[in-house]
């Protein structure tokens, strides 16, 4: 019997789209889901252009069908393409955001509890380097980000709020759009660590009320790796300036002057690698042909049902956390360490990961967790799949 979402969904297609889907079983998607047949095309047929003709031409031959990539990634998360640049990956474009920000001796940095930690060692660094200083905002009893505590550190000394939408360690959808209210109010910068989020859960930048927006192609969006994007307000494009700059980024005017470029797109570098662009326009569009609300619906749905098994399997706990929840699932099993599961799995053609505490290390150590399994799903996962998983998670 389909399930509710498996009708709305035409999974059998998806899957006969998605060349992985008769290799292995995949829950690996907050690493990298598996790529469907048309992001594959469009890198393949580009590089073979290359190939043929050179890269530069190809470049020329492809500049429509690029320009078309900043319109799709603006559909995405309901912003203009004046407002979206594209980046090698989520970290480039986060610590071109995070690093364009003046933070001086003083200045506050509100953070979760949950917060990554690529993210955090650049908060360390600039405390280091530049005297700011780094709160952490405590979690609630959901697990997620406590909103009013986040209201009563609010003072005239905090420059930045910077948090992962959601985190890499926990289910955990953080409440970005209550967190962008409490931004505006105050007219403090909001940098939103959206890396898991787009292609499994609908974005409207609008609505959150982020500044900065950073994104990876490789994870729910379907897409390459080595591919990205930053979302930048464009309200903020007269007063920010990104902390390195090319001749793509701004045009040498005099001997002693250059001026920015007006959108976006000053925060990225003249090379790219046209085949990863090609490939990133191709997984959005994708994406938005499915319907972002039908995956967000198709993914919990699976996730719930995932949950639910894993927890009657004996030794078996849930380490999910937050009101709202996505398609990340982890978990541990008595007696044996994530990696040595992860191995055994991976024999029999079923991908999952662990998680460790250094990857978010505030949370895990307040919940005494040092390494956890993560299987997480994505909408061309199957209820069978769920179950084949499960079966052998018990057998181990």
């Amino acid at each position: 019997m389909q399930s509710v979402s498996e009708h709305k969904m035409d999974i059998s297609r998806a899957r006969s789209e998605t060349p992985g889907c008769s290799e292995v079983i995949h829950f690996n998607n907050a690493g990298a889901a598996l790529m469907p047949q048309a992001v594959i095309d469009a890198q393949i047929e580009h590089l073979q252009l290359e190939a043929r003709i050179g890269g530069y031409e190809a470049a020329e031959v492809a500049r429509d069908r690029v320009a078309a990539c900043y319109t799709s990634i603006a559909r995405l998360l309901n912003c203009s393409s004046a407002e979206i640049a594209l980046v090698e990956n989520a970290t480039v474009g986060w610590c071109l955001a995070f690093y364009a920000v003046d933070l001086k001796a003083g200045d506050r940095i509100l953070t979760t509890e949950a917060e990554y930690s690529s993210n955090y060692i650049n908060y360390l660094k600039v405390a280091r380097d530049r005297g700011a200083v780094i709160d952490v905002v405590p979690s609630d009893g959901s697990g997620q980000l406590d909103i009013e505590a986040l209201e009563r550190m609010i003072d005239g000394k905090v420059k930045l709020i910077a948090i992962t939408h959601v985190p890499t360690n926990g289910g955990l959808v953080n409440p970005a759009a209550e967190v962008g209210r409490i931004a505006r109010n105050h007219g403090i910068l909001y940098l939103l660590d959206a890396c898991q989020s787009p292609g499994q859960i609908a974005l409207d930048v609008e609505a959150i009320g982020c500044d900065f927006l950073s994104a990876t192609g490789r994870k729910y969006l379907r897409g390459p790796r080595g591919s990205g994007f930053l979302y930048v307000r464009k309200a903020l494009l007269e007063t920010i300036e990104p902390p390195m700059l090319d001749n793509h980024a701004a045009v040498w005017t005099a001997r002693d002057r250059f001026e920015l470029r007006p959108d976006a797109r000053r925060f990225e570098n003249w090379e790219f690698n046209y085949a990863a662009v090609l490939g990133l326009g191709a997984a959005v569009d994708y994406a938005l042909s499915w319907g972002l609300d039908a995956i967000e619906e198709r993914v919990i749905s699976l996730a719930g049902s995932l949950r639910t098994a894993l927890e009657e399997i004996p030794g078996v706990t849930t380490t999910d956390i937050g009101a709202s929840k996505c398609g990340i699932v982890t978990f541990t099993k008595d007696g044996l360490e994530a990696p040595d599961v992860c191995a055994a799995l991976r024999k029999q053609d079923i991908n999952v990961s662990n998680s460790t505490v250094k990857s978010t290390r505030i949370d895990m150590e307040r919940r005494g967790l040092s390494d956890i399994l993560r299987a997480s799903v994505h909408y061309y996962n199957t209820d069978q799949e769920i179950k084949r998983l499960c079966a052998a998670v018990a057998a181990l």
